[in-house]
């Protein structure tokens, strides 16, 4: 199996979830870029205590700080991982792919959860957040189309970008997921 894979997808599409398990039964590093900055701030790191500075003005933590974490968690698990919730856009995946070269760890495949608007809308307003309103995530899904679905080009072009139909429930997509990835040996 593949021991260096990316998650992408929509709000909604199930990509933590699905990162947990897999990451679970493989004995992958799980690295979901906003536990990342939870658990440097919680340790007080120096990246941490730069990212709370950030954080605490409200504002979004630097492409290069996140990279610095990233690359720091890589180092410490080079054996497998996987990425969930970042890149997130192409200007980050290209300096990931610098990261990743330089330290001879590149990604070797991308998981992409499909699953369609109106599936994504219902399940983000069953988890009954109270920012999750329909207005706001129609316009977490603008965004998401506007500056993140273009990574599944981005990775197409590399020829590592895989399709999971990711509607159905959470274990109907950890099969697909598997089998994918048991495709892929």
């Amino acid at each position: 199996m593949k021991q260096r894979l990316l998650f992408l997808g929509p709000p909604g599409a199930g990509k933590g979830t699905q990162a947990e398990l897999l990451c679970q039964k493989e004995r992958l590093l799980h690295l979901s870029t906003g536990d990342l900055l939870r658990a440097e701030v919680a340790a007080e790191t120096s990246l941490g205590k730069q990212a709370a500075l950030v954080m605490n003005r409200g504002e979004l933590v630097s492409d290069d700080l996140v990279l610095s974490m990233v690359e720091n968690r890589l180092n410490e698990r080079p054996e497998g991982w996987l990425l969930d919730g970042f890149p997130r856009n192409v200007i980050q995946a290209e300096s990931l792919e610098v990261l990743l070269e330089k330290i001879d760890q590149p990604i070797e495949l991308v998981l992409f959860l499909d699953v369609d608007d109106e599936l994504l809308l219902e399940r983000l307003l069953a988890r009954g957040r109270p920012d999750d309103t329909e207005d706001v995530i129609r316009h977490r899904l603008d965004v998401y189309r506007e500056k993140t679905a273009p990574l599944t080009d981005y990775y197409s072009q590399r020829k590592i970008l895989k399709t999971v139909k990711a509607d159905g429930n959470i274990k109907a997509i950890q099969r697909s997921i598997e089998e994918v990835l048991n495709l892929m040996v």
